[in-house]
């Protein structure tokens, strides 16, 4: 499984021409997602990133830990919280600038984690692509996604990526400040007027 593989007559899909690994790490939030078979029906999905790069844990290899929760149904404040931790390698020549990865949920595998989109002022949005176009990502710092932005990405996805959208569900994102403070995020990752009154 090549990270530029194509299926198909599908070209491959292109990475972003700079991704400074140091500015994405951190909190992720899933807003929308063509899902894997754990994804169909999660909600209140977070992403956290932590470079390995200098310490112990690198010796192995590995590159990026990535913390991955969400909570099992459509209603979070319901359902029963999961966690899938995975580990990433940044690939190309340049592991400190790369929008190249790949992402491990269970060893063997590694899946080809493509950055295609990202703010590249702010870091406040990235989409991540995968090459048979079955899987895409849309990610925001926040919990929510302004309107303008999400049709700005899906249209690029589109007409850009080549992708057929069908299937892709937003994922929801309903937090309280028990739920805040439950999953130990800060008030700057989810301020209190995302909060459910």
């Amino acid at each position: 499984m090549g990270n530029l593989a194509s299926s198909g007559n599908l070209p491959a899909l292109q990475p972003v021409p700079s991704c400074e690994t140091a500015r994405f790490m951190g909190t992720w939030f899933v807003i929308a997602v063509k899902p894997t078979y754990f994804e169909r029906t999660c909600s209140n999905a977070v992403e956290k990133y932590t470079s390995l790069f200098g310490e112990e844990s690198s010796s192995n290899g590995i590159d990026i830990d990535i913390d991955f929760q969400y909570n099992q149904d459509e209603d979070p404040l319901t359902s029963k919280l999961k966690s899938l931790p995975q580990s990433g390698w940044v690939e190309g020549k340049d592991k400190k600038n790369s929008g190249l990865w790949k992402v491990s949920p269970f060893r063997p595998i590694k899946m080809p984690y493509i950055i295609i989109e990202l703010d590249k002022d702010k870091y406040d949005y990235c989409v991540i692509g995968y090459p048979s176009r079955a899987y895409v990502w849309i990610l925001s710092r926040k919990p929510k996604m302004e309107e303008s932005t999400y049709s700005m990405l899906t249209d690029r996805i589109v007409s850009k990526h080549q992708y057929d959208l069908e299937g892709l569900r937003k994922v929801p994102q309903i937090w309280t400040k028990e739920e805040r403070e439950k999953r130990g995020l800060t008030k700057d990752e989810v301020p209190d007027k995302y909060l459910k009154k």
